[in-house]
């Protein structure tokens, strides 16, 4: 059969295909994260990666998923090695059943204060090297860490001191914080942070190790926990922003400094811009009578950070690669007279 189509509609098609094949991505990935796709974390985490497709000018995609889109939060290391993920952007302390290190590395409760000293550890003390070491045997591999600002405390009941932390059921993951809340003396409940909303709801948990204040707010946690404890004094941790070590091995070396450079931003904006959020979120919370803010006392937080220390001690001797965590960040907290 004849195509009688017009001419220019046909030069037109052809034009498009053409150009739509020229810009075809040559990667095409996807990555998990660990919050759900309503927190401003998420949405900032999704921003990057399209700012990413435009500084490769199209050659890399990647599609950022929220927690649980492909597996479970305790799943993604084994999913990246894989390839059934192609990375993910998550804390490591949901893999501290494999290897404490991770636990460590990927939140040292109580050591760090401002993020961005995690951040000059990660990239300048020896974290990164030190995480790759220990997650490259996994078949992953580590882009660039970021974090967040201090998280907080969704309550249910008020938390003025230490010993308040007695008897509570304190949602916590596998970890350190775990272990850390056990030695104050309060009763931590291992859930994913997918669960937190419906066991405050439900009254499951008093409290909540979650996230940052706003994103708490966002999720609508502050309508059933209404006394947050902020700023933060406990919880900052890793995100490990990682790929299957394969398709890193395989990359050509400018796309591996364009990943490394913009993830290394995206370390800036996440913690700049939740900072500037969870101020926000706190003034309104602060007008709201029903909500009532608090910030731990200082006494209290050094209360909190001489168990905190005393737990890095026993996680110290659990392996050779937790002893190596142990003595490299508390080398750079002496060094910074953070300790």
């Amino acid at each position: 059969m004849l195509n009688l189509a017009p001419r220019h509609i046909l030069i037109g098609s052809a034009l498009l295909m053409s150009l739509s094949t020229a810009h075809a991505a040559e990667y095409e990935w996807t990555f998990q994260a660990s919050e759900t796709s309503g927190e401003p974390s998420f949405k900032i985490k999704q921003e990057w990666a399209e700012r990413i497709s435009r500084m490769t000018d199209g050659r890399v995609e990647i599609e950022v998923m929220p927690i649980n889109a492909v597996v479970g939060p305790t799943e993604t290391l084994d999913a990246v090695s894989s390839g059934i993920l192609q990375g993910h952007m998550t804390d490591p302390s949901y893999f501290s059943g494999q290897d404490p290190a991770f636990g460590m590395l990927g939140n040292l409760v109580g050591a760090w204060q401002n993020p961005y000293d995690f951040l000059e550890y990660m990239k300048h003390g020896g974290g990164e090297d030190l995480y790759n070491e220990l997650v490259e045997p996994y078949g992953v591999h580590l882009i660039g860490a970021a974090t967040f600002p201090l998280e907080s405390v969704p309550s249910t009941v008020p938390i003025e001191t230490l010993e308040d932390f007695e008897g509570l059921k304190i949602r916590a993951p596998q970890g350190m914080v775990y272990n850390v809340f056990e030695r104050i003396g309060a009763s931590p409940v291992n859930l994913p942070g997918s669960e937190v909303y419906t066991a405050l709801e439900k009254k499951v948990i008093d409290a909540a190790d979650s996230t940052v204040l706003s994103n708490n707010d966002a999720m609508g946690l502050h309508a059933f926990a209404p006394y947050p404890l902020y700023p933060g004094f406990h919880s900052m941790p890793m995100i490990a922003v990682s790929i299957n070590k394969q398709i890193w091995d395989e990359l050509p070396e400018e796309l591996q400094t364009t990943l490394e450079t913009a993830f290394d931003g995206m370390a800036y904006d996440l913690i700049a811009r939740l900072k500037a959020q969870d101020i926000e979120t706190l003034q309104r919370l602060q007008e709201d009578p029903d909500v009532h803010p608090y910030d731990l006392p200082a006494e209290e937080r050094r209360k909190f950070s001489a168990a905190a220390e005393a737990e890095w001690q026993e996680w110290a001797g659990e392996n050779e690669m937790t002893q190596k965590v142990y003595d490299s960040a508390t080398a750079f907290l002496r060094s910074r007279n953070l300790l």
